[in-house]
């Protein structure tokens, strides 16, 4: 990969999104600008600074902020300072309470004898453009997300109100003109409060963030390129929408939670080639007990060997309708699948030769790790970009299958299996399409590839910016 060193001199000032989803990307792309040689400051707050070791192990010129988490929202318990402690409802609250930081940032670069030159930020932090906009600066929205979700985000956020009323919601002006049935939109999207000082807040970010100097785009050409080139016309950013994954194949460690994984891998180097389907649904989602019921037993009947990555409820979820693994069901399958509680090395097992499929909430970071390995996606969508991510996949690229949808669905077990079973022991299409992806995806982060160019386009541009009069 290309690591010149053409962005010395310029200062930037990085704000990443505390939720697992939006900032392990986020640290990669960091990596990669320090990479080239750009100063950098990451805007952090106390709980979430370790997050930050692996990145400044590596890089220790990057400078950190560190500002209290603002306090005081009454949804939020007391020193909870990031989403995967409360779930996907947690980001309202988490955002409102992050628009605080404002003023103290823009006092910091008031004060900083060599203040930043653009900001970068997530695209769940909008109040930066505020902090750019006062200080004269460029504001830059870093997208987590895929492209599609990007544009749909553009043209939902314009028109929120509206949309309220609509069964069906669909987007004609975008490519292929997508329509979602309400419960299919992102989250954040689907359950906007108007007149909520919360919710307010949550639209006015997404708002500013559509007139951002530019966009940043975890994804690659070959994958969302109609939609990266209507989002670089509509928002007139020529050369501004830069597509730079996926990331997650030029990061650093971000380390995990794991303990012993050897005998996880050794059961996998016995299995054949592409023979084990790796079932996991994201560091957030626990299953009621009627789903993880019918999964093992889709599981179990489908004769599949599986990998199953399941977190263990505690005693309070337990009684909320939350499940464990059924008992006996380990003992059944004894030698064709294994059962991990907590973390496992996700990245790792997608690359084992043995895994072959994914069955996956189809999250934009665990849908980029399935591509790089090549390995064919069973989506079940369930909240936030998931309903997205699945049409892209399935509707309009055909490299996935669907097997299920809904937060809260009870798949039936003999259908699950059957859909489990002929898509890996079948010699299906998507196989084929989703190898031929995996290889693009590679192709765009080599030396010369659209994603390298792009990431040195980028901080070509960044390195222009050494003064407020170049903001443009």
């Amino acid at each position: 990969m290309s690591s010149s060193k053409n962005g010395e001199g310029v200062h930037i000032l990085l704000i990443p999104y505390p939720a697992q989803g939006h900032i392990l990307p986020f640290l990669d792309f960091t990596h990669q600008l320090a990479l080239r040689g750009i100063t950098i400051t990451i805007l952090i707050t106390p709980k979430n600074l370790p997050i930050l070791d692996p990145l400044l192990s590596t890089h220790p010129s990057i400078q950190t902020l560190v500002l209290p988490f603002p306090a005081g929202h009454p949804l939020l318990p007391a020193g909870v300072e990031h989403v995967k402690d409360l779930g996907n409802w947690g980001n309202v609250p988490i955002i409102s309470s992050l628009t605080k930081l404002r003023a103290p940032v823009v006092e910091w670069f008031r004060s900083h004898p060599n203040p930043p030159a653009a900001i970068i930020h997530d695209s769940f932090s909008g109040w930066a453009q505020d902090v750019a906009g006062e200080i004269g600066v460029p504001g830059i929205c870093f997208n987590s997300t895929a492209a599609f979700l990007v544009c749909v985000f553009d043209c939902a956020w314009k028109n929120i109100k509206g949309l309220k009323s609509m069964e069906v919601v669909g987007f004609p002006e975008m490519p292929n003109s997508p329509s979602f049935v309400r419960d299919h939109l992102p989250s954040i999207i689907k359950n906007y409060k108007e007149s909520d000082p919360d919710w307010e807040t949550i639209r006015s970010g997404m708002v500013e963030n559509t007139g951002s100097w530019g966009f940043i785009v975890n994804t690659f050409g070959a994958l969302e390129g109609k939609y990266l080139e209507w989002l670089e016309k509509k928002k007139k950013k020529e050369n501004r929408v830069f597509s730079i994954g996926p990331l997650s194949l030029i990061g650093v460690p971000h380390g995990g939670g794991g303990g012993d994984q050897r005998s996880l891998f050794s059961w996998l180097e016995g299995c054949p080639d592409e023979s084990v389907l790796y079932v996991a649904f994201g560091s957030q989602k626990l299953m009621k007990k009627p789903q993880l019921e019918a999964l093992t037993i889709g599981l179990e009947k489908s004769g599949v060997r599986f990998v199953l990555v399941v977190k263990e409820p505690t005693v309070e979820q337990v009684a909320q309708g939350y499940g464990s693994v059924p008992a006996g069901f380990e003992d059944r399958v004894t030698g064709r699948g294994l059962v991990i509680r907590g973390w496992a090395p996700q990245v790792e097992i997608l690359s084992h030769r043995a895994v072959g499929g994914f069955l996956s909430h189809c999250g934009w970071n665990s849908t980029l790790e399935a591509i790089a390995a090549g390995v064919l996606i069973l989506g079940w969508p369930m909240e936030a970009d998931q309903y997205v991510n699945v049409r892209l996949l399935v509707d309009e690229l055909g490299v996935s299958v669907r097997v299920s949808e809904g937060a809260d669905t009870v798949p039936d077990t003999t259908e699950l299996a059957k859909i489990i079973s002929e898509s890996m022991n079948g010699h299906i299409v998507e196989k084929v399409r989703a190898k031929e992806l995996r290889d693009k995806a590679c192709d765009a982060v080599k030396v010369g590839g659209s994603s390298m160019k792009a990431l040195d386009g980028l901080v070509e541009q960044l390195s222009q910016l050494n003064s407020p009069s170049n903001s443009g």
